[in-house]
């Protein structure tokens, strides 16, 4: 059976989300208006994360969602580290990073890599519709390709920027034509690692702090 597709993992963060603000799941009225779907489009997806082992629904009363509790052995999905602020000369996975984690699907993965995931501040990469709040899934790696999405690592400060190296240079190239790209020498950037997924995180409480790791 495929992973959830990117929309339904963006449901099942809104469901997770609601339920850790309120301890009652959304009704499939409240799920359509935050996504402006239809109640039947809010139903197939509710449909979907159930067939793929996600979610459980008791009936089709109001409020009856529930999220699919898995074990730490449970080989279907993995627990990603959510990274806090880190800092100058600090491993990127060290314990002390750490903000807590997400559980995504083992199957949405590539299997025998690491990862782990930042929030991201900034609209530079807008253009690649990537935005201020959302997810980074982030492959780790110390290689990328010309092109890619990466995280990178200068001085104090972590950043998510399309990455090319020229000559004797690398250029971090932003996706909003507000910004100028980032020149500098390949031995001031350290890569840590490959955009592998984009979540969009939607905050249901306007008091509820979320960290920004990395800045786009």
């Amino acid at each position: 059976m495929k992973g959830p597709t990117k929309r339904q993992l963006e449901v099942l963060s809104f469901i997770t989300e609601y339920l850790e603000d309120h301890a009652y799941p959304p009704t499939i009225r409240e799920l359509a208006d935050h996504f402006s779907m239809s109640v039947k489009g809010a139903q197939d997806h509710i449909t979907a994360l159930k067939k793929k082992g996600l979610l459980k629904q008791g009936d089709k009363k109001s409020r009856t969602m529930e999220l699919v509790k898995t074990s730490a052995g449970d080989k279907n999905f993995i627990e990603i580290p959510v990274l806090g602020t880190v800092a100058a000369g600090r491993p990127i996975l060290a314990e002390e990073n750490k903000d807590g984690f997400i559980r995504l699907p083992r199957s949405f993965l590539r299997r025998s890599r690491e990862y782990f995931a930042l929030r991201i501040r900034g609209d530079s990469m807008i253009g690649a519709g990537i935005m201020e709040g959302d997810l980074a899934v982030i492959e780790h790696q110390s290689m990328v390709n010309n092109g890619e999405i990466a995280v990178v690592m200068m001085d104090d400060s972590v950043t998510l920027k399309t990455f090319y190296r020229e000559k004797n240079q690398v250029r971090l190239q932003p996706e909003n034509s507000k910004y100028d790209p980032i020149i500098c020498s390949g031995g001031d950037v350290r890569i840590l690692g490959r955009l592998a997924h984009i979540l969009r995180s939607y905050n249901l409480s306007a008091d509820r702090a979320n960290p920004y790791p990395g800045s786009a």
